[in-house]
């Protein structure tokens, strides 16, 4: 559900200013209204270009805690968390060693950048072995000149070797490296690339190697000792830029009345905090009223809801959060998400895994990561159930077992899934189109939704009368004319009072423009259900494959080792068929909610996030 808000302004004395704001922030409860950009503010943009810098960097520590995990537990905690501040530091200390990571990065940057450089001498000399730039000086003192020369091995003329002293330095599978030896000032006639050589022997080239490396490897410590050290340090400065600009970004909403000497102050308070609030500021002597909402508000959106669809908010806020006038789709479509999810993935093996699995990650994960793992927790609920239904596991398909062959009956088939994700796919687009006329009802009133009400009963009884009998249920003739007697006055308000206010004929015309609209609409998004069918077949197909892959390719292969290699099929192939499955079985649930669920319910979104002045 949204949290009802209450507008409230507060009118305060402008040498009392600051001591409100602090009281306020402690409060933590007023989302300030924005009414201003902040966006040209020179104290706003300085400090978010100083959070931006705090930010990479801590980036930058953290990762480097983590690359340094041991596999040891204990030491896999003390590289990972970071160890807590011996002694805190001040701002100015923590901003001077925030200088000093940077210098140290810096460093660390130009060293890589040496060491790169140092490779690719390296590359280019290795071909040539380990000589010394020495021995070509004293030949050159002794009259006589060392080219290089590099050529395919096609090309390459034993001929040239008549005219001067060649010696071929090494072959490699497409090119030749030789020196020509020649006296000092004659140039060789050969037709070769000369190479371009190094100013450095391949020896003092490791040696810079050596050194680059080692130099690497203390910068590294340096940066690892301060992560360890001062990360809380460094995370408090972050802090406090996020918290003064939080502060600057509510003067800038400030306005001031009375020549300056009042300071007027809008915001957004949840109705069940407003006592709270005002009982805080009254014991205060500060002034505030509560005032009334209008159209033009935008009023921010804060979600509560239980512990099961509060997992969902993350789904809702990828795509928009409602705004403050519409439903909170979030417990509306949790259910269909966690049921389309399984007929995606469709197997209970894989159904069962997922719930080990996320259920042992979830004792060791932070409390951030907490929430992720329920939700696919759920997923793997779902999966499981689906999959006891169909009767899949692991791409076995337990219909054809013996053993279950009395259970035969009670599994749902792969045609009658086809049809069931039709079932379903009707009943989420008509429930869909309920909650729509719902939220017209709430916000326009009664009569005004009577026409989207009419539209899905018109719809519930043509699909009564013709789906029905196709399903082989036979329908009495007082129940057949009960739902043409349904369809009729449900047409009669579709088509002659849907716009309350204009005359029949634009109502009628608004009526049939409605007609192709829905005809045309709702058997497209209908069928857009088939994927759950299509996606989940396919991953079972899939995990069967590997399942005779796995057992026709080791059929030959002596039975004490053959469990080896069809151990390593399985685990390879069903690893692949999850990853896969899961992708699918994550983006097609999202766009069956995103689109065909959001369109007939025409959700809005757009709202803006609830945000309240508190300090971090």
């Amino acid at each position: 559900m949204i949290v009802k808000m209450d507008k409230y302004a507060f009118l305060v004395y402008h040498k009392e200013y600051d001591a409100f704001l602090e009281r306020l922030r402690s409060l933590g409860v007023v989302h300030v209204k924005e009414t201003k950009p902040t966006a040209g503010h020179d104290v706003i943009v300085k400090l978010t270009a100083e959070n931006r810098r705090v930010t990479v960097q801590l980036e930058y520590l953290d990762g480097l805690l983590k690359a340094k995990t041991k596999v040891d537990d204990a030491r896999q905690t003390a590289a990972t968390e970071p160890a807590p501040d011996k002694k805190r530091l001040s701002p100015a200390e923590s901003g001077k060693l925030l200088g000093q990571v940077e210098e140290l990065r810096d460093r660390l940057d130009k060293n890589r950048a040496s060491m790169l450089l140092a490779e690719k001498e390296r590359d280019a000399i290795s071909a040539w072995g380990d000589f010394s730039y020495d021995t070509l000086e004293k030949l050159r003192e002794a009259g006589y000149a060392a080219t290089f020369f590099t050529c395919p091995e096609s090309h390459y003329d034993e001929a040239w070797e008549r005219d001067c002293d060649i010696f071929v330095i090494n072959r490699t599978q497409s090119a030749v490296h030789f020196i020509a030896i020649t006296p000092s000032g004659a140039a060789p006639s050969i037709d070769a690339d000369r190479a371009k050589m190094p100013l450095k022997d391949y020896r003092h080239i490791m040696a810079e190697l050596e050194a680059g490396q080692k130099y690497a490897e203390t910068l590294e410590a340096e940066l690892l000792d301060i992560a360890r050290n001062h990360y809380d340090s460094l995370k408090g400065v972050k802090t406090d830029i996020e918290n003064e600009t939080a502060w600057n970004n509510v003067l800038v909403q400030t306005d001031s009345r009375a020549d300056d000497k009042l300071m007027f102050l809008e915001g957004w308070i949840p109705v069940d905090r407003t006592a709270e609030m005002e009982t805080s500021l009254a014991d205060a002597g500060y002034f505030c009223l509560k005032q009334e909402i209008t159209d033009e508000d935008d009023i921010p959106v804060k979600l509560k809801n239980n512990r099961i669809a509060r997992l969902f908010e993350p789904v809702t806020k990828l795509y928009s959060l409602p705004n403050y006038h519409e439903f909170d789709s979030t417990p509306l479509f949790a259910p269909f998400f966690m049921l389309f999810f399984g007929m995606c993935l469709c197997d209970g093996g894989y159904g069962l895994l997922l719930i080990l699995i996320t259920g042992y990650l979830k004792r060791k994960a932070g409390a951030g990561m907490r929430p992720i793992l329920s939700l696919l927790q759920c997923f793997g609920v779902a999966t499981l159930a689906v999959g006891i239904v169909t009767g899949s596991f692991f791409g076995v398909s337990l219909v054809n077992i013996e053993y279950f062959s009395s259970l035969k009956k009670y599994f749902v088939s792969s045609d009658s899934l086809m049809i069931i994700s039709i079932m379903i796919g009707f009943f989420h687009v008509m429930f869909g189109k309920f909650v729509a006329a719902c939220k017209i009802k709430a916000q326009r009133g009664m009569k005004h939704s009577l026409s989207a009400f009419a539209w899905i009963f018109l719809i519930l009884a043509f699909a009564g009368i013709l789906a029905l009998p196709m399903m082989n249920v036979t329908l009495s003739p007082t129940v057949r004319h009960i739902l043409y007697g349904i369809a009729a006055l449900s047409a009669l308000v579709a088509f002659l009072y849907n716009t309350p206010g204009k005359n029949v004929f634009l109502n009628f015309g608004s009526g049939l423009w409605a007609t192709y609209n829905t005809a045309s609409g709702l058997v497209g998004d209908v069928l857009s259900y088939i994927r759950l069918y299509a996606i989940g077949l396919t991953g079972g197909l899939l995990g069967g494959v590997f399942n005779t892959i796995a057992i026709d390719m080791t059929a030959s292969i002596n039975p004490f080792v053959r469990w080896l290699p069809m151990l390593l099929i399985l685990l390879v192939g069903h690893a692949l068929n999850i990853g896969l499955s899961m992708i699918g079985s994550l983006v097609h649930p999202l766009r069956l909610v995103y689109v065909e669920y959001y369109k007939n319910s025409e959700f809005e979104g757009g709202g803006n996030d609830y945000k309240p002045f508190k300090k971090s």
